[in-house]
């Protein structure tokens, strides 16, 4: 389920209250929901997940992507959740790969260089070489 992008990220496709306790246990200290409610019948909703990370002690950020596309204060705003987590963080959507573009998106924006971006998410079995000219962007508005 988890795809552990590196030792500060790991992204999965959607989770479920009852899998919070595992989660935690596992190490992480917040969880990014990167998938819009109602998006597909049957999946809980954002607040049923933050009240079950909250009691678990977890922090709990929204930032939901559409299959619209990524906007310049969705990357800042996840820049802001993994800067602001003190520790490890699992980040989920439908599959897992709106939440890993817009980690590496965030790690653009931060910085990081995007070749390791893309080995990094390549490693976690996502192909982001589509990112690049994004990715790109995205660092040089934020530098």
């Amino acid at each position: 389920m988890l795809r552990s992008i590196d030792a500060m990220i790991a992204v999965a496709p959607q989770i479920r209250p009852d899998d919070i306790p595992a989660i935690a246990a596992a190490g992480y200290v917040a969880i990014v929901n990167n998938r819009p409610d109602g998006e597909e019948a049957g999946q809980p909703d954002g607040d049923a997940i933050r009240a079950a990370a909250e009691a678990a002690g977890l922090s709990y950020t929204a930032i939901p992507v559409t299959h619209a596309g990524f906007s310049f204060p969705q990357v800042q705003a996840m820049i802001a959740a993994l800067e602001d987590a003190g520790g490890p963080v699992l980040a989920y959507c439908r599959s897992g790969t709106r939440s890993c573009n817009l980690w590496a998106l965030a790690g653009a924006g931060l910085g990081e260089d995007p070749d390791t971006l893309t080995a990094k998410a390549a490693g976690a079995g996502y192909d982001i070489s589509g990112l690049r000219p994004l990715m790109d962007a995205v660092a040089q508005q934020a530098g």
